[in-house]
């Protein structure tokens, strides 16, 4: 796998794996009928913020992720990040790669820490996967996401400093 930074030549291969993840409803606070201008504009943030892919041996984007900063002013100092994993490339350490290598970009860019707004309480393998990178879980919104299948469930704020 390769991790490079994401091009606008890269929505139309980013776009499916977007649509997907947020039309399943069960990890990301977006609308799950997000419009795709909607979701580009989110998702492919200019810089100083970073857009990543990952590609496999062929090529094809197989996850992707986006960095940026997750307060203003005096708050500043806090990193945020998300990621998306085709679902038929899962457990094969995407998730955990971009993972780290937000970690490390947040600390080349001087960020301190890492927060997590929103993981619901049912993404099993993404906590499992921030707590073996040290993430800690801050607090948690109790109904605060409204799953497909689950109804209302917790939502986890997490944490790592960096």
């Amino acid at each position: 796998m390769h991790i490079r930074e994401a091009t606008a030549e890269d929505w139309p291969a980013i776009w499916p794996v977007f649509r997907k993840i947020v039309a399943a409803g069960d990890t990301y606070t977006y609308p799950p009928d997000m419009a795709e201008a909607d979701a580009r504009a989110c998702w492919m943030q200019p810089a100083p913020y970073r857009t990543v892919v990952v590609l496999d041996e062929a090529g094809t984007v197989i996850g992707t992720a986006r960095m940026n900063r997750n307060h203003q002013g005096p708050g500043s100092h806090v990193a945020n990040a998300g990621y998306m994993v085709d679902p038929a490339h899962a457990g094969q350490g995407i998730g955990r790669a971009l993972c780290e290598y937000s970690l490390d970009w947040a600390r080349a860019e001087g960020y301190r820490i890492m927060q997590f707004n929103a993981v619901a309480e049912t993404n099993v393998h993404a906590i499992r996967l921030y707590r073996s990178l040290g993430f800690e879980i801050t607090g948690t919104l109790p109904g605060g996401f409204r799953h497909p299948a689950r109804g209302y469930i917790a939502l986890h704020i997490m944490h790592k400093i960096l």
